[in-house]
């Protein structure tokens, strides 16, 4: 009788193990605890550019859901609605409808654009694109009872728009008639001859509705946004460059953050604290070292005119950055000498720095107690706990199937290559609709990589030499390849043959997919050997 009930026992164990093993599990991340700095998005006006082609961009700098997919057109009856959802952001697939809530319904129409359906919708078929950042704002803003989140927003945008401005006007409309339920929020809103700022805010207790104002960046200008709200006095006399929520002045009063006497500076009302951080300033002064700008100022221009054109490579880079070299580096002072020997080069000293720019806070503490204040927390632009980003860029010379590109890649930025997703993509690799945050999926595309990228970061001094040239031996592939493509795709649609250049677009992305999931499979591989043989 022993003997069966501890049988028993152990078989409701298993049973219960197995139970629970098919619970998706909800991992918090610790080194992302500071959720306002979560995103980083910069911009670059057509004037601002080498080629003449607008960006946005967008790191997704948080545990939000890693699947993505392409979505097709949809048409509408007459009196039809559509559904606006809460809690999409977490989903594991795209059918996974656990944890989200229909929270009401609008007026559809008749027709819908394709667009590319990340966690915060980004790119659609016509060259509209989208980057975003969470900038938070006073809690007094905040009103739940707003029908939308930011993302269904974007969503929409990319549904029913193909001009920046007529993004901007369908938001906060949208958001002002039916509510905005969400914490303070940046959109970089581009389309393929210029870029508008968007920043939105809840109305506070009361009727939801929303506060926004929307400023254009110059077109010979760059600009960023990295959770900080940015914009600052907002000139009601000039709508060719301002737009704003119908009653922003009287809830602003209302609210008791605005006297009507003062000059109307946004970012001082929705905030109040200093509107650039690291990023900000890196980004303005790496891109106009001529303007001498100071990271002690109280604020630094809405958006500066770049002392030389810039190339989406530029951008690309940028978003490798960890501000290695400078006084922001976080491992200045965690270079060690020591003494190695060699049948070659016989015994010889070596500067080594096997602690990285992506360690966790618990690295962090553990130095730090060792000796104090050897390393402080500095937000790079790259971060270990990204879920995905893209640059996307905009160029009004060619068709809306092949002009609009987002250069995607899952997990860290610097550590991750490029892979090119067109606007005129049909579809996506299954892979592609699998999250990664969830649990350890081999079927997820991000887990090729980040497996690979986190144990790069074992000892980053050596493992760095073999994961850098490998992006950049994708990232020169990509540009290579891409006028070729480019061009082909250009003839097919000239032609009448719009069909086969989307898939021959679809297929390149499939293609430059696959060869990179592959190649980073293999660095896994080689990685370990390292480690094998010896740290």
């Amino acid at each position: 009788m022993k003997i069966k009930r501890l049988f028993l026992a152990a078989a409701l164990f298993l049973a219960s193990v197995s139970l629970h093993s098919q619970v998706p599990f909800k991992y918090v991340n610790p080194d992302d605890s500071d959720f306002t700095e979560s995103c980083t998005s910069i911009v670059v006006g057509k004037q601002a550019s080498v080629d003449g082609s607008v960006m946005t961009a967008h790191t997704c700098d948080s545990n939000y859901r890693t699947w993505l997919e392409i979505v097709g057109k949809k048409s509408f009856k007459p009196g039809e609605t559509e559904p606006v959802f809460w809690g999409a952001l977490h989903t594991e697939e795209p059918w996974d409808k656990r944890n989200v809530t229909e929270k009401g319904r609008i007026p559809a129409p008749a027709e819908t654009f394709a667009y590319l359906n990340t966690a915060y919708p980004c790119l659609n078929e016509k060259q509209l694109a989208i980057g975003e950042t969470t900038i938070v704002g006073r809690k007094e803003f905040v009103n739940e009872n707003g029908l939308f989140l930011i993302e269904e927003l974007e969503r929409i945008a990319l549904q029913r728009c193909s001009t920046a401005k007529d993004a901007v006007i369908l938001i906060g409309r949208l958001a002002e008639q039916f509510g905005y339920g969400d914490s303070g929020e940046c959109l970089t809103i581009a389309d393929k001859k210029e870029v508008w700022q968007l920043e939105i805010f809840g109305s506070g207790p009361g009727k939801p509705s929303a506060i926004w104002v929307a400023q254009r960046i110059p077109d010979d200008h760059v600009g960023i946004s990295a959770n900080i709200p940015r914009i600052s006095r907002v000139n009601f006399n000039d709508p060719a460059n301002f737009m704003y929520s119908t009653d922003i002045k009287e809830r602003c009063k209302k609210l008791g953050f605005w006297d009507g006497k003062e000059e109307f500076i946004f970012w001082k009302i929705n905030n109040g604290s200093k509107p650039f951080s690291y990023r900000e300033f890196f980004v303005l002064n790496t891109l106009a070292p001529s303007l001498n700008l100071k990271y002690d100022s109280e604020e630094l221009p809405f958006s500066v005119k770049p002392d030389k054109k810039v190339a989406v490579r530029d951008i690309i880079a940028l978003y490798r950055e960890t501000y290695e070299g400078t006084d922001w580096d976080q491992t200045k002072n965690l270079a060690v000498e020591v003494t190695r020997r060699d049948r070659e080069r016989g015994e010889y000293k070596d500067t080594v720095r096997p602690i990285s720019n992506f360690m966790s806070n618990d690295m962090r503490a553990l130095l730090n107690h060792i000796k104090p204040g050897v390393t402080e927390r500095i937000r790079n632009i790259a971060v270990i706990q990204c879920s995905y980003s893209h640059i996307i860029q905009l160029r009004d010379w060619l068709p809306d199937e092949v002009g609009g590109i987002a250069y995607f890649s899952f997990d860290n930025p610097a550590q991750s290559p490029r892979i090119p997703i067109y606007s005129g993509t049909k579809y996506l690799p299954e892979s592609f609709k699998v999250c990664g945050q969830h649990r350890y999926r081999t079927d997820a595309a991000i887990w090729s990589f980040r497996e690979t990228n986190r144990i790069a970061t074992i000892n980053w001094n050596r493992t760095r030499a073999l994961l850098e040239p490998q992006i950049m031996k994708f990232e020169d592939l990509l540009f290579e390849m891409a006028p070729m493509i480019e061009k082909k795709a250009t003839d097919l649609i000239k032609d009448g043959k719009i069909d086969e250049a989307k898939q021959l677009l679809t297929d390149h992305t499939h293609n430059f997919a696959i060869a990179t999931m592959k190649r980073w499979e293999e660095l896994k591989a080689e990685l370990w050997t390292i480690f094998a043989r010896s740290m």
